[in-house]
């Protein structure tokens, strides 16, 4: 079982996201996972500029670190996000991440993986940042487990607890993988997206092919 766990928090060593990610992953080792850890913020992810390449060819014009990342996330059987709240959302680090995702949303590649997130705030936000986090795995096809979001700014020690609630979580989405834990509420959304964008694909199969070949190779194109 892999697990991975990545934090967009810039402070990196300093990070109380990162604490709540590291919790996650010891949560699922002591249960036997194989687990990974990776700062987004240390790795350089250019911008996407909609050029459709991805659709067509199943490649990207950038030269960076954003297919490393890719690969690890697909190889993984669990996958854990962490990002503070930077005004409201994700920070741009991740953000710069999931938008080059768009190929992966098309095919749906996390299918038959399970997701977790975890969010820290100074006041406000954390429980929608890390539900945005979790809508997004989704999105991409993966059954999520849970999260843990914590606010910071009124009492800085609420992350000792917050770092219990993660190492449990961590265990649930160790165990969920371990099970193949079924929810028929995520289940029939993952099945409505399936349809959804492979009647997408179909529409635009002239311009992209790569996407029209990867469907058709999993049987449910004709």
């Amino acid at each position: 079982m892999k697990i991975i766990g990545i934090n967009a928090s810039p402070k990196i060593e300093k990070s109380q996201t990162r604490r709540l990610v590291m919790g996650v992953l010891e949560g699922a080792r002591q249960t036997g996972a194989d687990v990974t850890f990776v700062d987004v913020c240390s790795l350089e992810i250019k911008y996407c500029t909609a050029c459709g390449t991805c659709y067509a060819k199943g490649e990207c014009i950038h030269d960076d670190d954003f297919l490393v990342i890719l690969e690890k996330m697909l190889d993984a059987d669990g996958i854990v996000w962490g990002s503070p709240n930077y005004i409201n959302s994700v920070t741009a680090q991740l953000k710069t991440l999931l938008d080059r995702m768009a190929d992966s949303i098309h095919c749906q590649s996390f299918t038959g993986k399970y997701g977790c997130a975890v969010s820290t705030a100074g006041g406000s936000m954390a429980e929608e940042v890390a539900d945005y986090m979790n809508e997004t795995m989704r999105n991409l096809g993966a059954t999520t487990v849970g999260k843990v979001a914590v606010l910071l700014g009124a009492d800085p020690n609420a992350i000792v607890p917050a770092e219990k609630q993660a190492k449990e979580l961590g265990r649930k989405l160790a165990d969920a993988i371990r099970t193949q834990w079924k929810d028929p509420a995520q289940d029939k959304y993952h099945k409505e997206r399936r349809e959804y964008f492979k009647r997408l694909v179909m529409f635009n199969k002239d311009l992209w092919k790569h996407e029209y070949d990867y469907w058709k190779a999993t049987g449910e194109l004709k």
